[in-house]
């Protein structure tokens, strides 16, 4: 049960570590008044991103057990529909599926919480199965790309599965941790959005090829037809695309940009530390993405275990020297800027 002590630290460590990959790294390194909240409510957002990411369940089961799930969010658990989305949603993966059998001990950490802390969890939660409750209705597995509409539509899904957790990550450290940041309020909170949603945008473009496979292209619609390409044919059409791509490329490096500028505000070094590792490896995601475009290369794109090792040894040293960051921001700026001038010769 979530209400013993072991349970919700295997929860927050052993469980936390094998589905989140790289976040674990920065949710470890955070004060213990903000870790649990932060860890749980990622676990959650977890669970529902199992239920979404189950292609081989029909839509309409999916957007039942999201429904489902998020009722029990709501209101408390319901044992019934537990078994049956555990019967239903059946990940490949073992440690989704072990994340599967510990819906109930999550949702019972989750109601153990303060009440303005499990708002803020209910909101964020919210907001993200709305977001994957979109993807799903507009990407319905047709056998060739179906194209989102148009740049507000691409805006608000990177809000909702991303820029709304920095926007809620915001709330709860100011809350729990005294003189968070240098800066507060609405600035503070636009900032944080960007930075969830920049990370986002890094991530759809790198897995751009996956996805138009499946079925999804991100890049929107009406920009496909003013470059004379259809959404149907976009992988056969790669240098009518890549202005669109580079595009977005852009705006998620002012996205970037914003999450810099939100890392030289949090005075609490070791939250610096967790929010410095994300940026630096979307920095150096965006760099790869510029000298390697993926729709003209059959390797995914991915910064190397060695390069977050290097990372991970510069954050503690970048979060308490604003000169040290400053140069490590000039650094990747600098990168970025060097791959598009080779682009452009």
């Amino acid at each position: 049960m979530a209400s013993s002590s072991n349970e919700s630290q295997y929860l927050g460590g052993a469980l936390l570590a094998s589905v989140s990959r790289s976040f674990y790294l920065s949710i470890k390194i955070l004060p213990r008044g903000v870790r649990e909240l932060l860890g749980l409510s990622y676990l959650l957002a977890r669970i529902a991103d199992t239920i979404a990411d189950a292609a081989e369940v029909p839509s309409k089961l999916r957007l039942k057990h999201l429904q489902a799930f998020l009722g029990m969010i709501w209101s408390g658990i319901d044992r019934e529909k537990i078994l049956l989305l555990q019967k239903e949603i059946i990940p490949s993966d073992k440690a989704e599926l072990k994340l599967l059998t510990k819906i109930e001990s999550c949702l019972e950490w989750l109601h153990l919480q303060q009440d303005e802390d499990r708002r803020d969890i209910v909101n964020v939660l919210e907001k993200i199965i709305c977001g994957q409750e979109l993807d799903i209705v507009r990407f319905p597995g047709a056998s060739h790309p179906r194209a989102l509409q148009n740049g507000a539509e691409l805006d608000e899904y990177t809000y909702l599965v991303a820029g709304c957790v920095g926007e809620f990550w915001t709330r709860i450290c100011c809350r729990h941790l005294q003189h968070y940041a240098k800066i507060e309020g609405e600035r503070l909170c636009s900032l944080g959005i960007n930075f969830g949603k920049g990370l986002q945008l890094v991530n759809i473009l790198r897995d751009m090829p996956a996805d138009l496979r499946a079925g999804r292209c991100y890049l929107p619609a009406d920009e496909l037809k003013v470059a004379g390409v259809q959404q149907e044919s976009v992988m056969a059409s790669p240098e009518s695309v890549r202005p669109i791509f580079d595009g977005w490329l852009k705006k998620a490096a002012a996205h970037l940009d914003d999450a810099f500028q939100y890392i030289e505000a949090i005075s609490n070094r070791r939250v610096r530390i967790a929010c410095i590792l994300p940026w630096a490896i979307g920095m150096r995601t965006l760099i790869l993405l510029k000298q390697n475009y993926p729709l003209s290369t059959d390797k995914r794109l991915k910064v190397t275990r060695a390069e977050v090792r290097r990372l991970l040894f510069l954050a503690p040293v970048a979060a308490f020297s604003d000169k040290f960051l400053r140069r490590m921001r000039a650094s990747l700026t600098r990168a970025f800027a060097e791959a598009q001038a080779t682009d452009i010769s």
